[in-house]
């Protein structure tokens, strides 16, 4: 069964990210604001992906001089709820 899930994102362009994650594999990623085409290519990419692996990937990855970026807040959100 699928379930769906909304988490607010911080220190980076996009405001949000919706998740569906059906037994531990991402069915689907949808980000709220942010670079639009980057991001729907993530979701793509992703899409399929064991929860994981996307973590294993995204883990660390910074965007320009900031901390953090839109796949590393990801990885943060996927390590702590799934």
């Amino acid at each position: 069964m699928s379930h769906k899930y909304e988490f607010p994102m911080t220190g980076v362009c996009a405001k949000k990210v919706a998740l569906d994650i059906e037994e531990g594999v991402v069915q689907g990623a949808v980000f709220e604001g942010g670079c639009s085409g980057n991001l729907l290519g993530i979701g793509s990419l992703i899409k399929g992906m064991p929860v994981k692996e996307v973590i294993k990937r995204l883990d660390g990855i910074k965007c320009g001089e900031k901390a953090t970026s839109c796949p590393a807040q990801l990885a943060q959100i996927l390590k702590q709820n799934f």
